[in-house]
């Protein structure tokens, strides 16, 4: 006999509980049904029974109650015990298929939502599932079960629609669905999207979108139009400005932006949050001073800068600045590793630099204004 202690039906429901939370969202996913849940029970010992018969005793009549419920299937032997005699018990048991193991785990009805709604996706999407679709669908299983009724029925309704217009040209607010509003889908946008991409390959929702937003500062008031001095525009929109300026700054950080000095002929652009494609989309933005934070993703900012094809210039992104204000670095936690063969040897030894000191950083408001001001030329 083994020594492992017996297991009771609580443990058997804890293991199905168990299976069921790793591996339900696979199951619906892919219609998976024929799931076996087999569990030795190692039954008591004659020695353990000696011990504690009523124990013993109401360990097997737990068991038979369990089994009656018609999930459970027991393989039961006969024990011949000298000193007990012969003793019928349960030395496993078996849950068939991923419906009874959900009852055993006590997630009946987030399985019967779970495997109704996925189940309505996968066969819905009209094709033979895709291996992006189920991988989607169990990605996303959660989040899909989490709808309420409603917002399942209105996911459902998008989808179909999306998948006979795709490339409808329309606005959100314009989508012909009834109970679909703007923030209905700006809300649940990855969720359409990525299910939208798997059923029918399209990337993207096919609508109208708005043009992303830059932010400009005219550094010159002689260029400025009128009283605009700080300026948020459709990317588009800015680039169709007659603009013809000595100078370009592009910065990382928007307090910066904000608080840099006039300079004549000169104009900067906001840069912060990776938006330097925004500047890559302006026709008089392709040649740049880019000032970025002193660490591993500020170099990254610029590499992508420069992939879009602008000819930038780094300022007060070298060795010498970085040392100059050791007393204010900080630490990057989480540092950019990518590779960057845009850059130059001079800024490739700074991000050495920066690793070899224990992945710092020096971000770029802490520069004070009279160190870098002649630097930057203004």
């Amino acid at each position: 006999m083994s020594g492992a202690s017996p297991v009771d039906v609580e443990e058997l429901r804890r293991r199905a509980r168990r299976l069921f939370e790793r591996d339900s969202r696979g199951w619906a996913a892919t219609g998976q049904r024929d799931i076996i849940l087999d569990a030795p029970l190692h039954p008591p010992t004659e020695r353990a029974a000696l011990s504690d018969l009523d124990h013993a005793q109401i360990w097997v009549a737990t068991w038979r109650k369990a089994e009656a419920s018609g999930d459970i299937a027991l393989s039961w032997t006969t024990r011949h015990w000298p000193r007990v005699g012969s003793q019928a018990v349960p030395e496993r048991a078996e849950v068939h298929g991923a419906d009874a193991i959900a009852r055993v785990a006590g997630a009946e009805d987030e399985w019967t939502v779970l495997r109704a709604r996925l189940d309505q996706l996968r066969i819905g999407s009209g094709t033979h599932p895709s291996t992006e679709l189920i991988a989607v669908l169990q990605a996303q299983a959660r989040v899909i079960a989490a709808l309420d009724a409603t917002d399942f029925e209105r996911l459902v309704q998008v989808l179909a629609w999306l998948g006979e217009n795709p490339s409808s040209g329309l606005r959100l607010r314009e989508l012909p669905i009834r109970g679909i509003h703007t923030k209905w889908i700006e809300v649940r946008r990855r969720l359409v999207e990525s299910l939208h991409a798997a059923m029918t390959g399209n990337i993207g929702l096919g609508l109208r979108e708005p043009s992303p937003l830059i932010r400009m500062r005219y550094l010159d008031p002689a260029l400025q139009p009128g009283p605009l001095r700080d300026v948020t525009a459709p990317v588009e929109q800015l680039a169709a400005l007659p603009l013809r300026t000595a100078r370009i700054f592009v910065l990382e950080n928007l307090t910066t932006m904000l608080a840099l000095p006039d300079s004549r002929g000169a104009v900067v652009l906001d840069g912060g949050g990776r938006r330097v494609d925004l500047v890559a989309r302006l026709p008089w933005a392709q040649e740049v001073i880019y000032w970025g934070d002193l660490d591993s993703h500020g170099f990254s900012i610029l590499h992508q800068l420069r992939a879009h094809g602008v000819d930038a210039t780094a300022a007060l992104m070298d060795t010498e600045t970085l040392l100059e204000h050791r007393d204010l670095w900080g630490t990057d936690s989480d540092p950019d590793t990518g590779v960057l063969p845009l850059l130059t040897p001079a800024e490739q030894a700074t991000l050495r630099r920066l690793g070899a000191e224990g992945n710092v950083r020096l971000e770029q408001e802490r520069i004070p204004w009279d160190y870098a001001i002649p630097r930057l030329g203004i």
